[in-house]
């Protein structure tokens, strides 16, 4: 397609895009950010217009990200399937990316420290558990090391544990031991550290009229 541009229209429902006509007749539409580099009798070459309906499909995509970023923080490889799942050839997709991390929207380091935070405040998960998650969502190992550095799982078990043990200090204790104990492994914690916050928080909300001594034969 080649020709001179003879109308440039805002569309009515997309206002953010303008319809380019090409000898009196519809070509193609284009970002209006875009389309404000082109005037009326105009001639495009066929290679000018691909290159124009390149720069939109990459724009078109930078704005899709800005939208799924908005819902929460991303990590790169995250967005990069994002991309992919949307048919944005490879090349757009890392200038995309490289666009999104020099205006610090993407930074798989603040990242991952930000997922630890988030889940250590609303859902806490053993240092295990918690590095698969990067992992998985294709974070580097090295940031993944430094935001886990110094987490104290204990303590991260007995928040994690501490709002279901009371739901179920209504059990006796054997029900309570094995339902907090797999509630507890089920967020990746070890059987050492869940056994003890077991015993902690039975010993806080359990019922006094247990035989807990002689059921664990942690008695005298």
């Amino acid at each position: 397609m080649e020709g001179e541009i003879t109308a440039l229209r805002q569309q009515k429902r997309r206002t953010d895009r303008a319809n380019v006509y090409i000898d009196g007749e519809y070509a193609f539409s284009l970002q209006k950010v875009i389309a404000a580099k082109l005037r009326v009798g105009q001639v495009l070459t066929h290679d000018e217009v691909e290159a124009l309906q390149a720069e939109d499909a990459e724009e078109m995509a930078y704005e899709r990200c800005l939208r799924y970023l908005s819902y929460r923080a991303r990590s790169t490889e995250e967005v990069r399937r994002y991309l992919r799942r949307k048919d944005v050839s490879e090349d757009a997709a890392e200038r995309v990316i490289e666009r999104l991390e020099r205006a610090h929207l993407l930074d798989d380091e603040a990242f991952a420290q930000e997922w630890v935070e988030n889940r250590e405040t609303f859902r806490p998960r053993s240092k295990f558990a918690l590095k698969m998650e990067l992992r998985e969502k294709g974070v580097a190992s090295r940031f993944i090391e430094q935001a886990v550095e110094g987490l104290d799982e204990r303590a991260s078990a007995m928040r994690a544990a501490d709002r279901k043990a009371q739901q179920l200090s209504r059990y006796e204790w054997e029900t309570f031991r094995k339902r907090l104990l797999g509630y507890l492994a089920r967020r990746g914690f070890g059987y050492g550290i869940a056994r003890g916050v077991t015993e902690e928080l039975w010993a806080r909300y359990g019922s006094e009229d247990d035989e807990y001594d002689n059921l664990t034969g942690l008695g005298p």
